[in-house]
């Protein structure tokens, strides 16, 4: 019989593990279900404890400890489906005959070079509303047709 021999994980490997974990659990039905029937019952016992400091106080260091560990947890999730998004445009970026290769890896520009870039597109964006009638319905052959003028009209 093989054995297999166990790779270690790096911390943040174990990190990534828990934080899957956590935000799969933390964002279903049964989480909030849970939460909900945690503050029902809170709110019940009350009076058996004349709504006491006590009483508040659980609540209020119950929730705190939660959301602190949260933010950390949710925003692992947040970076890591960012990043995923990213890399799935640029892959499509990278595919399209035509697309500019400067909008790859953009996320990576500073606030003055993303500004810059904005303003391309916005004027690109007049100059199309003002060249075209935006009452006018295409069809998608139309559409075809135009892209297909555009790159071989474009020198680049």
């Amino acid at each position: 019989m093989e054995t297999q021999t166990k790779i270690p994980q790096s911390p943040s490997a174990f990190f990534d593990r828990i934080a899957n974990r956590v935000t799969h659990l933390t964002g279903s039905s049964g989480a909030f279900m849970t939460a909900c029937a945690v503050v029902l019952i809170w709110g019940l016992t009350g009076p058996l404890f004349n709504y006491s400091e006590d009483w508040q106080l659980v609540i209020n260091t119950g929730t705190t400890i939660i959301t602190f560990l949260m933010v950390f947890v949710i925003q692992k999730a947040q970076n890591k489906d960012a990043l995923a998004v990213q890399l799935k445009l640029n892959e499509l970026i990278a595919a399209t005959k035509g697309a500019s290769n400067r909008l790859v890896a953009v996320e990576k520009l500073t606030d003055e070079e993303l500004a810059v870039l904005c303003r391309h597109y916005e004027t690109m964006a007049e100059v199309t509303r003002q060249a075209s009638d935006l009452r006018k319905s295409h069809s998608v052959e139309e559409a075809i047709e135009e892209a297909q003028q555009k790159l071989t009209s474009d020198p680049s």
